[in-house]
């Protein structure tokens, strides 16, 4: 394959990987079509497919399909998973067209892109910040927490670090926040920080708040369930002014 294959449904997800020969690696692409980092991410795995005709390149809507993700535990997005032999070798999460470009040549076998230069427009910013980390020393791994932290709570205009999925929720407080955004028709991207205690514990600092969930609007903390609701008590319309929400 040499382009993106967009997934229509689970059997047609099914039929795709199990058609395909042993051999052929394969990369997912979960996303959806309101979060602004897959647009960009997006345009990247089109790109890299055309650049590694050996690799089955798959697109899923995360949204769309929860059953396809729910067998990957998928927990943000835009999220790859990476397939060799049948078996899951990586997964990456987040929007870095040059870790993703990094990740896709070693699933080739270190084979390098028909054209090894992604176009700037896609990988200029990930790439002064790379060059901006390499020559600094003195950066500390909770300056690179942090910058992570702030793409996570900015990743869509509403969104929620639960423990478990909106699907299956491992806490009463994550699922009642969970039906208080649903019962206000509330699109939203969730994390799930049971799978990254890493951002788990991080969150806690970066947001001064030490208890989950946590619920993010435009990349600003609103609160845990208990300020949530004296929000919506206060102003039952608050959802519905956030754009794209």
């Amino acid at each position: 394959m040499s382009a993106v294959v967009d997934v229509t449904s689970e059997s047609h997800f099914n039929e795709l990987t199990s058609s395909l020969p042993a051999s052929t690696p394969i990369t997912i692409s979960f996303h959806t079509s309101w979060a602004t980092p897959c647009k960009q991410m997006n345009a990247v795995f089109g790109y890299l497919a055309s650049q590694y005709p050996s690799i089955a390149f798959l697109s899923v809507d995360a949204e769309a399909h929860p059953e396809i993700s729910e067998t990957f535990d998928i927990s943000a997005v835009p999220y790859f998973v990476f397939i060799k032999g049948g078996k899951v070798v990586r997964e990456l999460s987040g929007a870095d067209p040059k870790e993703l470009s990094t990740a896709i040549q070693e699933l080739a076998g270190g084979a390098t892109a028909a054209n090894p230069a992604l176009t700037s427009s896609t990988t200029s910013s990930s790439t002064q910040t790379k060059q901006q980390s390499s020559s600094s020393d003195s950066q500390s791994d909770e300056g690179d927490l942090n910058a992570r932290l702030t793409k996570l709570v900015a990743a869509a205009p509403v969104m929620l670090f639960m423990k478990g999925t909106p699907a299956a929720p491992q806490c009463g407080f994550s699922r009642q926040l969970v039906g208080i955004l649903r019962e206000n028709q509330v699109r939203f991207g969730f994390f799930d920080i049971l799978k990254d205690d890493t951002v788990r514990q991080g969150l806690k600092q970066f947001s001064d708040w030490p208890t989950f969930p946590q619920l993010y609007v435009n990349g600003e903390l609103q609160g845990g369930l208990d300020i949530v609701k004296e929000v919506l008590a206060d102003d039952p319309e608050f959802f519905k002014k956030i754009p794209s929400a």
